[in-house]
C-alpha cells in the first residue's frame, strides 16, 4: 500500500499496535472518506442547476418507410436521485452512458416534501407512461440512488411497473431497511426505510412472475446503510443480480467510474423476459 501526505508518519505506529488487516481497513477507510467529503463538495456546488426539472423532450423518429441500419435497441434510461437530493447528483453517470450510445436519458425530481414512497411510485408511474408516449418504446431502465431505487422497486413489485421496466439498477438503496441516523426518524419517509416498515414488508410479499431484472450495488463504506448488506435484495421471486463494491461510501456510488462502468455493464447486457438466478457480483474500485 502507498501512503503519502500527512497519513504517512502514522502509519508505523499503527502497525505496531494493529494487525496488519485492521492498518489495511483503516487507511481505506480514510480513503474511502476523504472522497465522500470531496464528492459531497462538488455535489454542494451542482445541487442548485439540479432544482430545476429538466425540459422533457420527444426525439424525432424517421418516417415508417425510411431505410433503417440495424442498431442495437436501448430503451430510455431514468436516472431518481435519493432523499433530499435532485438529478445533479447524476451529472457524470448521464453523460458517461451518452457516451456509450445511450441516446435518451431523463433524469427525474420528485419533490423534496415527498412523505410516502407509494406516492412517488405512482407519480414515478406517470412519468414512465409519459416517457414511453413521447419515445414510442414499451420498456425503460432505470438507475435509482439511495432512496431514489425504493421508489422504483415498489412501483416494479406493487404497482404493476414490471411491464415497463426492464432493468432496474440500484445504488445504496436501503431494500431491507437502514437503521443509520435514528434521529431522522422525524420524517415520515425515513420512518418506511427502517426495517420492519409496512413498506418494505409489502416489497417481502411474494411477487411471482416479475419481469424486471434487478441489479444492486451496494458498497462496504456505505455508512447510511446500517447494516451495509441492506442494500442488497434478498427476494425469491426476484432476477436480481447483488454486486459488491469495496472501496468507496455511499455518495460515491452515482459518480465513481468504475461504478458507471458496471451499470452500463448491466443495461447493456438485460434482455428483454430473461430469466436468471440470484448471483453474486464484485466490484473493486482502486
Amino acid at each position: 500500500m502507498k501512503v503519502t501526505g500527512a497519513i504517512a508518519p502514522f502509519v508505523p505506529l499503527c502497525e505496531r499496535f494493529l494487525p496488519a488487516r485492521l492498518v489495511g481497513l483503516s487507511m481505506d477507510l480514510v480513503k474511502a472518506t476523504a472522497l465522500e467529503l470531496a464528492i459531497l463538495a462538488g455535489h454542494l456546488l451542482l445541487y442548485p442547476s439540479g432544482i430545476v426539472s429538466e425540459r422533457r423532450t420527444t426525439p424525432t423518429l424517421p418516417p415508417p418507410d425510411a431505410p433503417r441500419l440495424p442498431t442495437e435497441d436501448r430503451p430510455p434510461v431514468v436516472l431518481l436521485h435519493g432523499f433530499i437530493d435532485n438529478r445533479s447528483v447524476f451529472v457524470l453517470l448521464r453523460r458517461s452512458l451518452a457516451q456509450h450510445g445511450h441516446r435518451h436519458i431523463e433524469s427525474l425530481n420528485y419533490s423534496p416534501l415527498t412523505c410516502d414512497i407509494r406516492t412517488a411510485a405512482d407519480l414515478l408511474g406517470r412519468h414512465i407512461e409519459d416517457i414511453c408516449e413521447r419515445t414510442g418504446q414499451e420498456q425503460v431502465d432505470i438507475v435509482g440512488h439511495s432512496l431514489g431505487g425504493l421508489i422504483a422497486r415498489y412501483y416494479v413489485q406493487r404497482l404493476g411497473g414490471d411491464h415497463r421496466v426492464r432493468t432496474l439498477v440500484t445504488l445504496g438503496t436501503p431494500h431491507g431497511g437502514t437503521q443509520a441516523i435514528p434521529l431522522a426518524n422525524a420524517h415520515p419517509i425515513v420512518r418506511q426505510m427502517r426495517p420492519g416498515s409496512e413498506v418494505l414488508e409489502e416489497l417481502r410479499a411474494p411477487a411471482p412472475g416479475c419481469r424486471t431484472h434487478f441489479v444492486a450495488f451496494w458498497s462496504d463504506f456505505d455508512h447510511v446503510m446500517a447494516p451495509v448488506e441492506t442494500a442488497s435484495i434478498d427476494h425469491p421471486d426476484l432476477m436480481v443480480q447483488n454486486v459488491q463494491v469495496t472501496g468507496i461510501g455511499h455518495l460515491a456510488l452515482p459518480v465513481h467510474p468504475a461504478v458507471a462502468t458496471g451499470i452500463r455493464e448491466a443495461l447493456d447486457t438485460a434482455r428483454t423476459g430473461a430469466r436468471t438466478a440470484t448471483r453474486p457480483g464484485g466490484l473493486t474500485v482502486a
